[in-house]
């Protein structure tokens, strides 16, 4: 008995001192290996979980229905070898046909490796100068949030994909069928992905 408890107490302790590998470290936390700072998402605009300022929804003065302006992104630590982005906004509270599908704000794909963001103002148009390509509910432009004045905040999710390819995507006339095709392309080829999100109601 004392043999064999001593067995115990020496494998307990080998085990406790043995070193783990940053693999190990990634699957044992469940995500990336650590290699490195975690890549992050930011819109200096607002706070994250925060309310989202007028002037970037429909509701800001002057906007045409259904668009509104851009707010500035920023991203930082992408993977090294990262190859593109895709950026994906979207309303979590809206339920569309009946389905797990919500609305389509803005899905911006194949932005270059080298970008770290996108200016305030995005404008419109089917493919951005820098090659990219852009989509929403509305069309080939930025959809603001508009949530009904009457109703609770919506949440509002910007989240950002870093990909090892390029997609061979092309915009389709419909939004959704478009958003869709990104999401499959995209599968099997994410590195890293950021988060950021935000609270609206159109003013009463």
């Amino acid at each position: 008995m004392r043999t064999e408890r001593w067995f115990v107490v020496t494998m307990v302790s080998l085990l406790m001192v043995m070193p783990v590998t940053a693999q190990e470290r990634g699957q044992r936390g469940g995500g990336q290996a650590a290699s490195g700072p975690a890549m992050t998402l930011t819109i200096a605009a607002f706070l994250d979980g925060g309310q989202i300022p007028v002037r970037f929804s429909q509701a800001a003065e002057g906007a045409a229905p259904g668009e509104g302006t851009s707010p500035a992104i920023r991203w930082a630590n992408p993977p090294a070898a990262t190859q593109s982005f895709v950026l994906h906004m979207h309303d979590m509270d809206v339920v569309r046909n009946r389905t797990t599908d919500d609305q389509a704000h803005w899905v911006v794909w194949n932005i270059p490796a080298t970008a770290t963001g996108l200016p305030e103002g995005v404008p419109k148009g089917a493919q951005l100068p820098d090659g990219s390509y852009q989509i929403s509910a509305t069309g080939q432009v930025y959809r603001g949030p508009g949530a009904p004045a009457t109703g609770p905040l919506h949440h509002y999710v910007f989240e950002l994909f870093a990909l090892d390819t390029k997609l061979d995507v092309q915009p389709a006339a419909d939004a959704f069928e478009t958003r869709a095709n990104v999401l499959k392309a995209i599968q099997g080829h994410i590195l890293g992905k950021a988060v950021y999100g935000g609270l609206v109601k159109r003013p009463q």
